[in-house]
């Protein structure tokens, strides 16, 4: 039997006439932001499907730079996106595209940070302003941005899963959903850890202490309203 959020059966607080265009939007857009990891100083959102079509007239161009703001969706400011994005002299370009075989409400958001550094990632609003991450750095991940989140990217060596699982569970964190994905055998994968509590710095510092950690992102804010 499927599983209901509140946001299926009533929607969420939001600003603007959809929640899979402007609630979905600005929760894509948020969680892409806190993948990036600092200060940006240019997105360029390749539009996909209908979020192509109807991006303006729906409001989904302020909701996503709204959350690339870190503005939640009900956020009265989502309004004025565009104008304060320009105001922090951050450069902002809507592309369409066609992204292939995903989601028609798909984005992907191409972030420039102050560093030069370019973090690729790629989402879609799938309804009742529910977001699946679906691509980062062009490598597969998924997930949902319901729970506390962390992405390891590692060497795909044989008990790297378990080593990581024990680090978590002897700081007594339940993990609600844990997911691997990989290139090739033998040379990188991702671990995604969804958990119920959010995983401290601490156990994060021994994570990446442990042989064969390339990066660790972690997406401790979920749902508005939850930290």
């Amino acid at each position: 039997m499927k599983e209901y959020s509140i946001f299926d059966i009533i929607g969420p607080i939001m600003i603007g006439p959809s929640s899979s265009h402007t609630a979905g939007a600005a929760r894509l857009g948020k969680v892409a932001s806190s993948i990036a990891g600092g200060k940006l100083k240019k997105v360029e959102f390749l539009l996909h499907g209908s979020f192509s079509k109807t991006y303006k007239g729906h409001g989904t161009d302020k909701a996503l730079v709204a959350g690339i703001l870190g503005f939640e969706p009900s956020d009265e400011r989502l309004r004025d996106s565009l104008f304060i994005a320009k105001e922090k002299n951050i450069e902002i370009i809507f592309v369409e595209a066609d992204l292939g075989d995903v989601h028609p409400n798909t984005v992907k958001f191409l972030m420039t940070l102050e560093d030069n550094r370019l973090v690729e990632v790629m989402g879609s609003s799938i309804g009742g302003g529910n977001i699946l991450i679906c691509e980062i750095d062009n490598e597969k991940v998924e997930f949902n941005g319901n729970y506390p989140t962390m992405l390891i990217k590692h060497r795909d060596l044989p008990g790297m899963v378990s080593k990581v699982s024990a680090l978590i569970a002897k700081a007594s964190i339940n993990i609600a959903f844990l997911k691997v994905f990989r290139v090739s055998r033998g040379r990188t994968a991702t671990m995604v850890f969804e958990t119920d509590s959010i995983v401290p710095q601490n156990v994060v510092n021994e994570i990446k202490q442990l042989g064969g950690i390339e990066t660790i992102r972690v997406i401790n804010k979920t749902k508005e309203g939850e930290e």
